[in-house]
């Protein structure tokens, strides 16, 4: 009955707090006590709590038990879940006091805060070179290992950029994908797009464009020059 009338009988003697059934503070004393009798049988693990020995489990076994009940995804945790149901209910709880923008996810909107502040929390540990994204610091670091994960299907030349690749791969398929909005005119390379007789007149054109990283490395103006790879130089694009 203490469910119903919000009686709360059973006390901690050590910080006092109350519970309504004995075996909830029986729970509780353990926080205090740091006894925990709840063994991982894999990893030799400890806990104090039934519950949360079963959660760690999940990670052994593999097991995924919590579905979304829109898209069938699996999650291993309840917190998971909530998280990934954002992505249904367009829920955006982080909102931009500079710029208005809102965000699903936390993680999300401390990376955009980075583009306000200026704030470059990763830092190269051989050239001290500084990043706002840990991405773009791993790319930047191909700099200095020689690192080359893209390859090209074509000729298996390999670069350390994918915007590399992606700009390296019009020598094989001739696409043009810069078009002059005042003239027509199409180009291959952005460079020489960005310099074509209309400058001035088709910045918002440009705009527009979006490659790959928000960097693509070209190759020099010179033709001859073409097949040569042009690694972006690591630059923290924003």
């Amino acid at each position: 009955m203490t469910i119903h009338t919000g009686e709360k009988p059973f006390s901690c003697s050590v910080c006092e707090k109350a519970f309504s059934r004995s075996g909830h503070l029986k729970r509780h004393m353990k926080v205090h006590t740091g006894e925990k009798p709840f063994s991982c049988s894999v990893c030799t693990k400890y806990f104090a709590l039934s519950e949360t020995l079963k959660k760690h489990m999940i990670i052994h076994t593999g097991g995924k038990p919590i579905r979304s009940s829109v898209c069938k995804q699996s999650f291993l945790l309840s917190g998971n879940l909530k998280e990934h149901t954002k992505i249904h209910t367009g829920e955006k709880a982080f909102s931009c006091s500079f710029c208005t923008k809102s965000f699903a996810f936390n993680g999300s909107f401390k990376k955009h805060m980075r583009v306000h502040t200026g704030e470059k929390p990763y830092r190269c540990s051989v050239c001290k070179r500084t990043c706002s994204q840990s991405s773009n610091l791993k790319k930047h670091m191909r700099i200095h290992t020689g690192e080359k994960p893209y390859r090209c299907s074509v000729c298996k030349k390999a670069f350390s950029q994918s915007g590399s690749l992606k700009a390296h791969m019009r020598i094989h398929t001739g696409e043009k994908p810069y078009r002059c909005n005042v003239c027509d005119k199409i180009f291959k390379w952005r460079s020489n797009f960005k310099s074509h007789e209309c400058v001035g007149q088709q910045s918002s054109q440009l705009n527009d464009i979006q490659t790959e990283d928000n960097g693509e490395a070209e190759p020099p103006i010179s033709s001859s020059a073409e097949h040569m790879e042009t690694e972006a130089n690591g630059e923290d694009n924003e």
